[in-house]
């Protein structure tokens, strides 16, 4: 594959450290997110001359007068012809500032599964809104399914700006209705951009178009958001997902605890407590695939090595004994339904997830279910359907070591599991709505 002057390199010069950002877009129907995110990779110049080929002649053999830069992210081949996004397409690109993860998300309601999917890991949600059409229900529903994920930040991003002759008017009503709204969310950052996906207005570059916003164009906005902030709320959380003991007579003495870091910093020298034997001991060492380091933190994968030999096992956590989870058998949680097969009532068990622990789960309770273009809770549902979104009871037949996923995401989240499948059925947030639902 050869590259053009629409390809950059990944990657910056090996003195600089460029962080990474992960960001989903979400919105209605034709509001131009894939095409946004086309607008992204080819005025940032990210993208293959192979790649702007095929989108052009595809666009041309749909009878398109222009390149329809959606086609870079809408790769199936369903979503093609109907030209609507249908599950989570992921791209990559790099800038000289930062690295980004982009999560192209569904806007049909019955695609709500694919956006919680898109957005759990998020740093940023792009709320794109159609200037003509305003504030819709999908706009809202995917508001607050990003507030219910803990997406610390929302962009607003006010599209199709040319075919509202780039009134500052119509802006300035979509933002006061949309900040209406998300004050009874209580969005911790919350940002609006006037932006045209198709000509490419404050997208990459600032729009002569539109004198009078004195705002940042979306992807400088995006280059400069601080995100260290919000991760690491909490303290050492280090979920053990596979005991290393080599088998050569040479490392017979080795013991190893290999996992993925899920929140606060680990060094060499710092005590640690295991759960759930709540035996206590220090850390001997840190290691890499590429060798011993000095620390470890989110996301690394590393295998510590502890001064003593404790009983631990693959799905124990390692955290500081001043600062430990919470042991919990009875779960409160809101949960996303993903099943079309049967819905969740009330006495069904399933296989619980949570961090690299198994367990089984049986739902005590319903307590409501979240209308999410309204946010009514129906107190008297007796089922959660597909994408429906509802608040339930867990009884887990061993204590889960979780904190309430509005402060770690990583220990604050579960799936369940139908164990005569083997299905991931819900997709689980220890911890109630946002506070003023």
């Amino acid at each position: 594959m050869t590259a053009t002057t629409h390809a950059t390199t990944f990657g910056t010069a090996p003195e600089r450290r460029v962080d990474l950002l992960r960001f989903a877009t979400a919105g209605s129907v034709d509001d131009g997110k894939s095409t946004l995110i086309g607008r992204l990779l080819f005025d940032s110049k990210t993208i293959f001359e192979d790649q702007l080929e095929s989108v052009e002649q595809v666009s041309k053999d749909r009878g398109n007068d222009y390149t329809d830069l959606a086609l870079l992210t809408d790769g199936l081949r369903a979503e093609r012809e109907q030209g609507i996004t249908i599950d989570v397409a992921y791209r990559y690109f790099a800038t000289p500032k930062r690295k980004f993860i982009i999560a192209d998300t569904p806007g049909h309601i019955q695609y709500t599964r694919n956006m919680v999917t898109g957005a759990s890991t998020a740093d940023v949600a792009l709320i794109l809104v159609d200037a003509r059409k305003g504030v819709l229900e999908q706009s809202r529903r995917h508001t607050f399914l990003a507030t219910l994920l803990g997406v610390p930040h929302v962009v607003v991003c006010v599209n199709k700006m040319d075919l509202v002759d780039y009134s500052e008017d119509v802006f300035e009503r979509i933002r006061a209705e949309f900040t209406e709204f998300a004050a009874r969310l209580r969005v911790p950052d919350l940002t609006f951009i006037p932006i045209s996906a198709l000509v490419g207005d404050n997208v990459v570059n600032r729009s002569e178009n539109m004198p009078w916003f004195d705002g940042s164009p979306l992807l400088s906005h995006l280059e400069r958001l601080h995100v260290a902030s919000d991760r690491n709320l909490i303290d050492v959380r280090f979920p053990v997902q596979y005991v290393i003991r080599p088998q050569s007579h040479d490392a017979r003495d080795y013991r190893g605890y290999a996992g993925t870091v899920a929140s606060g910093v680990m060094k060499p020298g710092d005590k640690v407590l295991a759960l759930p034997s709540g035996l206590e001991t220090t850390i001997a060492s840190i290691e890499t695939a590429d060798g011993p380091v000095a620390e470890a933190f989110p996301p690394m994968s590393v295998t510590v090595r502890l001064t003593d030999e404790i009983d631990i096992s693959r799905g124990d956590m390692i955290c500081r004994p001043n600062n430990t989870p919470a042991a919990l058998q009875d779960l409160d949680a809101q949960v996303c339904w993903m099943d079309e097969s049967a819905p969740l009532v009330q006495g069904k068990k399933y296989a619980i997830k949570h961090t690299t622990r198994w367990a089984r789960a049986m739902v005590k309770e319903i307590n409501y279910r979240v209308d999410v273009n309204t946010l009514h809770r129906d107190e008297d549902a007796t089922e959660i359907r597909l994408n429906e979104i509802g608040r339930i009871r867990l009884r887990v037949t061993q204590p889960l070591f979780v904190d309430p996923y509005r402060q770690n995401r990583q220990t604050g989240a579960f799936i369940l599991v139908d164990e005569s499948t083997n299905k991931t059925v819900a997709a689980g947030m220890v911890g109630g709505l946002p506070h003023s639902v």
